[in-house]
């Protein structure tokens, strides 16, 4: 998949709403252990859920342009 601002965007938005579903987005809807890692802090408190959704979304994306 190539760069696409307009989606990372939106990721980020949904980042800060869902932050689970934002990585499960991330990562290609691939379920891994980044999903159910953020699905535990989300579950812990809802900051260290968005921080770590936002980590995702900046770092491991599929959104990066290669």
């Amino acid at each position: 998949m190539g760069f696409d601002p307009a989606g990372k965007c939106l990721l980020f938005i949904m980042a800060v709403l869902l932050p689970p579903v934002a990585v499960y987005l991330a990562r290609d809807k691939v379920c891994s252990c980044m999903v159910s890692l953020n699905i535990l802090l989300t579950l812990l408190g809802w900051i260290p859920g968005v921080i770590h959704a936002f980590i995702v979304i900046c770092c491991c994306s599929d959104y990066q342009s290669h």
